[in-house]
């Protein structure tokens, strides 16, 4: 058996000293006759005092203390001997793990899953309860981030859930859900009259105007109210149908308040049947590109074509982009689409050079949201560059994609330029920020809206609009492009009273899907039966317009 180490009186002193466990021995008396420097440490701490005045140490240490006691003999003599843990650090610790799963950080406001277990414990209560759940979003949020930045955008949301808690009564929580969304429990809500006067009086406190930084910033939210038991019987269930009616809101008069019914229900149920529809069709690649001639109103020459979008679902039903886009944007899907329609136009090259003439332009919108965001910008521009073909192509922006002028302006269309890639101003005329847009965004064209030539050879002032905004684009020396030419009529009123010579629309040709057969290219329609028509680039418009039938709209 091996001989047990002799331990020095001195070393086990030391030892005893450095433990970061305090321990205490105190005599039969209660008098303390030994502590090392963590006891003395934590002693003091309680008695706020000297260790010797911190008595008696059998009581309870503290909520942020840990002690054992332990009764021992020595020499004929009774003592106590006392351990003392610190665990303020670990609480500490606890209570930020706390904060971060159940507070919001920006506003300082109850999170989702803090709401969540909230309501389920109302719903458990055994005695009945009634309260009412309502949505509130921001309504175009988007553009304070665009235009001021995020670190405002952040301070609105905080003074907005600052302004919007004022007015809660002690049952009531406001939490904040997603970005720009929030939760108000209405607890305990006695009906929907009374739920929704209480909603109204929140919206009117948004929409009141915030002083931040030297801005006036105004703000409105959209509020969709469900109840409960009458509109679910879970958590997800009123936020679903709450969120349901503030979408109904958005699509009517934004700012206002909606309570949730049956019939928003089943329109809920359908939009539900769209996002499943639009992720399927995403997986199964049956989202695809048509393509539309874009010509010279005089010769009848194709000097471009646009990419348009198409999807194409299960049951056979095609569907244009505005029927799906704003719902791709909403959901997520759609940095995803504007890829794999990049990929499906590249693929197409050979086809578009044989049909349209490798000198065409191609033309891709990308939406107002995709504009801004600086990774999917640069990641699709670094994409086209890598076809080797920027010098053809063309992105479309609306109006709204120049309202973050900064972003924009400083980084992304630096870097088209970089590229060779043309930067076009689509839908020209129907945004808020026209003048501004178009005098701040060095843009290669300038493309007016369809609602401007319709009719434009009857309509004596849309003539004048179009004649301005015809001159302030070929003074920017931007190419103006007609959009929605669908007439003779319209046609040749643009060739005899304007200089506009590029144009498009149904005249000279309706959108197509590009199809290769053994041996022919055709451009065949979307709805298929009877539209294989082999292109011919004939000299006048009247001639290419009778060139394929297409369908699916614009």
């Amino acid at each position: 058996m091996l001989k047990r180490p002799t331990v020095s009186s001195d070393l086990l002193a030391a030892a005893l000293e450095a433990c970061p466990v305090g321990l205490s021995i105190q005599n039969s008396e209660g008098q303390l006759i030994a502590a090392n420097t963590a006891a003395r440490t934590l002693l003091s701490s309680l008695a706020g005092s000297s260790p010797a005045e911190a008595a008696p140490l059998g009581r309870e240490a503290g909520s942020f203390m840990r002690g054992h006691v332990q009764s021992f003999q020595h020499d004929g003599g009774n003592y106590t001997l006392t351990c003392l843990l610190d665990l303020q650090d670990q609480m500490d610790a606890q209570q930020e793990l706390l904060r971060l799963a159940y507070i919001d950080a920006i506003t300082g406001l109850p999170n989702r899953v803090l709401l969540e277990e909230h309501v389920a414990e109302l719903i458990q209560r055994s005695e009945e309860v009634n309260f009412g759940v309502a949505f509130l979003d921001i309504d175009n949020f988007k553009d304070v981030n665009d235009y001021y930045g995020h670190a405002i955008g952040d301070l609105l949301l905080k003074k907005i859930a600052d302004r919007v808690a004022s007015s809660l009564r002690a049952g009531d929580m406001l939490a904040r859900v997603g970005g720009d969304e929030f939760i108000l429990l209405i607890a305990p809500a006695s009906d929907e009259g009374s739920t929704r006067a209480f909603a109204l009086e929140v919206a009117e406190k948004v929409k009141q105007p915030f002083f931040i930084d030297g801005y006036e910033i105004f703000a409105s939210a959209s509020i969709g109210i469900s109840m409960y038991p009458q509109h679910g019987s879970s958590f997800d269930d009123l936020r679903q149908h709450a969120d349901a009616a503030m979408y109904k809101v958005k699509q009517s008069a934004k700012g206002g308040v909606i309570v949730f019914d049956s019939d928003l229900s089943a329109e809920a149920s359908s939009r539900m049947q769209m996002e499943q529809r639009l992720r399927l069709a995403i997986r199964d690649c049956r989202v695809c590109c048509a393509f539309q001639p874009q010509v010279n109103i005089e010769t009848g020459e194709v000097i471009g074509v646009e990419v348009l979008l198409r999807w194409q679902d299960e049951d056979g039903e095609i569907h244009a982009p505005g029927d799906f886009v704003g719902l791709a944007v909403e959901l997520g899907l759609i940095n995803e689409i504007a890829f794999r329609v990049l990929t499906e136009t590249v693929r197409s090259v050979p086809l578009i050079n044989e049909i349209f003439g490798d000198n065409a332009r191609i033309s891709m919108n990308v939406a107002a949201k995709q504009a801004s965001d600086l990774g999917f910008m640069t990641d699709f521009i670094d994409s086209i560059s890598a076809t080797g073909l920027a010098d053809r192509f063309t992105l479309e922006l609306t109006e709204d994609a120049f309202i973050a002028k900064g972003l924009f302006q400083e980084k992304i269309i630096p870097y088209m330029r970089t590229a060779g890639i043309r930067i076009s101003i689509d839908d020209f005329g129907t945004g808020f920020s026209s003048l501004g847009a178009i005098a701040d965004i060095p843009a290669d064209e300038l493309k007016i809206d369809r609602s401007f030539i319709r009719g434009i050879h009857n309509r004596s002032r849309n003539q004048v609009v179009l004649r301005a905004i015809e001159q302030i684009g070929h003074s920017l020396n931007m190419t103006v492009l007609a959009e929605g030419v669908e007439t003779e009529e319209e046609a040749a009123y643009l060739e005899q009273q304007t200089n506009i010579r590029s144009a498009q629309g149904y005249l000279f040709g309706r959108p197509a899907v590009i199809q290769q057969t053994d041996t022919d290219y055709l451009l065949q329609a979307v709805k298929g039966a009877g539209a294989d028509q082999r292109w011919t680039p004939l000299p006048r418009r009247h001639q290419i317009g009778r060139a394929v039938r297409a369908a699916g709209g614009r």
